[in-house]
């Protein structure tokens, strides 16, 4: 079982013909007001990638909507609750070229109770996987119980806090980075672990997986019409978990996620888009 501790966000997408610029006032051309957060993209990828899912999390009044989406990709939603404040959300700016700027406001996921880890931990167990983001506050709490409880934990460290993943470091056994927050974490000597595995997304370059015992590069697959890449990097994230948790090898898991990500990006939006496992193996069947 996959158990991803993590963030809900409402997206309000706009999509519009370039990022704007400091000072700049820019029309949109198209709005669309989706289901988000670096934790339930993640979900929803690993579900969809056929993994049993259970996400812990919390979302305000108006977030029942998004619970009940979670609900039907198949993720268990026993332990998100609903809290009197708002839900998190993300205003994503997507230009003409499928990039991407993000603005985050926290609301509900900066509020996740004790008692709430308390039930989501309850059933974990050495086989188990526990994923983590950025976009929550009780990351390392979370990592302790579940290395106290023998899980795999695997850090997206997104956004990226320096001092966030000094404090993590100790309790993950993968660290998830695209190569902007990697660069940042070489630039800043942060000392990671030779236990932990890291593996670091290059975008159009693929993707690398440093580990002690195996280190290897796998290409991404060529994608002529890139629609939008928001949510891209939590595509890889839950397809990578899922495929791990199933017992595949590391390059064929980390292969998997390429493709997984390869089709996101062809649709818009970033949960909604989240490819099926079946979609999956017919894109690497041809």
């Amino acid at each position: 079982m996959i158990l991803n501790v993590g963030s809900i966000n409402i997206d309000l997408v706009y999509r519009v013909p370039h990022l704007v610029r400091p000072g700049e006032t820019l029309a949109a051309e198209k709005f669309t007001r989706n289901l988000g957060g670096k934790g339930a993209n993640q979900s929803i990828a690993a579900a969809k990638a056929g993994a049993s899912v259970m996400h812990c999390g919390a979302v305000g009044y108006d977030g029942h909507d998004y619970v009940k989406e979670l609900a039907d990709a198949g993720v268990s939603t026993d332990t998100i609750e609903i809290l009197s404040e708002p839900t998190g959300h993300a205003v994503v700016a997507v230009d003409a070229e499928g990039e991407n700027s993000i603005m985050l406001f926290a609301g509900a996921n900066h509020a996740i109770a004790d008692r709430l880890l308390d039930d989501a931990f309850a059933d974990i167990g050495p086989d188990d996987w526990v994923m983590l983001q950025n976009e929550v506050q009780v990351n390392v709490e979370a990592a302790v119980r579940a290395r106290g409880k023998g899980a795999s934990v695997v850090y997206s460290a997104a956004p990226f806090d320096p001092d966030a993943v000094m404090d993590i470091l100790p309790f993950i056994t993968h660290l998830l980075l695209n190569e902007i927050e990697n660069a940042a974490l070489d630039h800043l000597s942060v000392p990671v672990p030779d236990t932990i595995i890291r593996v670091v997304t290059q975008g159009a370059a693929g993707a690398t997986w440093l580990a002690q015992s195996q280190n290897m590069h796998v290409a991404a697959f060529d994608v002529p019409d890139v629609l939008d890449t928001t949510g891209a990097g939590d595509c890889f994230a839950g397809n990578l978990v899922a495929a791990l948790e199933r017992g595949m090898s590391p390059i064929d898991a980390v292969y998997f996620a390429q493709a997984a990500a390869a089709i996101q990006i062809t649709r818009n939006g970033a949960a909604p888009a989240m490819p099926s496992r079946a979609e999956i193996e017919a894109f690497l069947a041809t």
